[in-house]
């Protein structure tokens, strides 16, 4: 039990409830199961970006991230939803921590504006952390490739951030056959990349190696150049006739992964995308700019096959129950067989022995996976529902949706957290229903299934 339980009011050496702690006590808290420690930071330091020169970027272990900016920027609702799955509540020890006082200070009486009392701020601030080589850190493995909005902006501004591109750079609006979206605005100096570029649009698989191939020489984009992407996440209907024109984040990962399997060493996502960028009250543009197509893409497509498995490789996977999991990232309904998730898909149910991975509220979004700004969610909390559904890291892991777009997001997280074996089943829920005299499926709730 943590020996400044909330519900205790003696005082603290130094310090008195709902003050300020400092960095021993702090360090003597970690692991304790009793106190939450909170992140007031942007999503992007949590991960590990050092925005203020911090001599290590990430987060103090154990942390939950919740950037003060959320108090004035999401309702009332949402914040109790969010302040109670992230287990910052009365009952337990509450200690905040920001860049320094101010931002820890914030937080401190925002939570106490919602009935969490007392709540300590560790006042030196992460930057104070980061400087003692003996204090611990955690930080988001591959998280130069998850770029923030101002990295981006101080790229495009020929400046020299941290992780700056070594060589070519590109960046590329994504979205599904919508032109129209990229000429109306786009981020300035943006190209635009049409997922049919690199999909068959008969299966919605990967195209071949060959066309993949010219598809990128066309794009300029070679092995070794830096590629950034993101997408225009818009409201639609699932029932369009093409609702992933709605879901361009989803587009961007799509892509990502496509990339990643061809042979592209430097991938990016930005972390929040058109809808960040907007946000934060930077220019758009509506000039169209056309790429300049390269000889060579420099290395034989495709240099990672293991990114993507296909029908057999997925059997196999189904065949290791405890070496392997394939994962279904898909809604509830749709693994549970009440509907198919598509227009274009008609059976409905779920490949039997896969693992739910939830998503969101339909095929076409994915709020399991990210946060109230749609960046992506704080990791160590997708790590952990992970965990609790049996997709751990030391498995062989390959991630499903209905056409492979939801399942390369997961993907594309998966490989922020360098876990050394991941892939996507392309073919998916579309290929797999397709045969199911050979190709086993399973409807209705499963048992000891995981829903979180």
């Amino acid at each position: 039990m943590s020996s400044l339980h909330p519900l205790e009011t003696r005082v603290i050496p130094g310090d008195t409830p709902g003050s300020a702690i400092s960095t021993a006590e702090l360090h003597k808290r970690l692991g304790d199961p009793d106190v939450t420690i909170v992140d007031a930071r942007s999503t992007a330091a949590f991960n590990g970006w050092r925005l203020r020169a911090e001599a290590r970027g990430g987060h103090i272990p154990g942390a939950v991230a919740f950037p003060v900016a959320w108090l004035t920027s999401v309702d009332d609702a949402e914040i109790r939803r969010l302040l109670h799955a992230k287990r910052i509540e009365s009952g337990r020890t509450v200690i905040v921590y920001g860049d320094g006082p101010d931002d820890a200070r914030a937080l401190q009486s925002g939570l106490a504006a919602f009935g969490i009392e007392p709540v300590f701020a560790y006042e030196a601030g992460f930057a104070a952390w980061a400087a003692d080589e003996t204090l611990p850190v955690e930080r988001l493995p591959h998280h130069d490739r998850l770029v923030h909005i101002d990295w981006l902006r101080s790229v495009l501004d020929g400046e020299r951030p941290e992780a700056a591109p070594e060589g070519a750079f590109l960046l590329f609006h994504v979205n599904f056959g919508v032109p129209e979206e990229y000429a109306e605005g786009h981020l300035p100096g943006a190209l635009y990349l049409d997922t049919n570029w690199l999909e068959n649009p008969t299966d919605w698989n990967r195209r071949s190696p060959a066309e993949l191939d010219e598809a990128l020489r066309a794009l300029g984009i070679r092995h070794d150049t830096t590629v950034v992407l993101y997408g225009r996440d818009t409201e639609g209907d699932a029932n369009e006739k093409w609702p992933g024109r709605r879901a361009g984040q989803i587009a961007a990962t799509r892509a990502a992964m496509i990339l990643r399997y061809a042979g592209v060493d430097d991938v990016r996502l930005l972390d929040g995308g058109y809808d960040g960028w907007v946000r934060a009250g930077y220019p758009l543009e509506t000039v169209a700019r056309e790429p300049v197509a390269v000889e060579s893409f420099g290395v034989a497509t495709p240099q990672r096959p293991e990114v993507i498995v296909d029908i057999d490789e997925a059997k196999e996977i189904l065949a290791d129950q405890d070496g392997a999991a394939l994962v279904s990232v898909r809604t509830w309904k749709e693994h549970i067989g009440a509907v198919s998730g598509y227009n274009y898909i008609g059976p409905a149910g779920r490949i039997a022995g896969d693992v739910w991975g939830n998503c969101g509220s339909d095929a076409y979004h994915m709020q399991h996976y990210r946060n109230v700004d749609n960046t992506m969610r704080a990791y160590p909390e997708i790590a952990a529902n992970w965990d609790a559904a049996g997709i751990t890291p030391d498995k062989w892991v390959a991630f499903y949706c209905g056409t492979g777009w939801r399942a390369s997001e997961t993907w594309f997280y998966a490989y922020l957290m360098d876990w050394p074996r991941i892939a996507v089943y392309d073919g998916g829920w579309f290929e797999w229903s397709t045969d199911p005299a050979h190709n086993p499926i399973e409807v209705g709730e499963p048992r000891d299934e995981f829903a979180a």
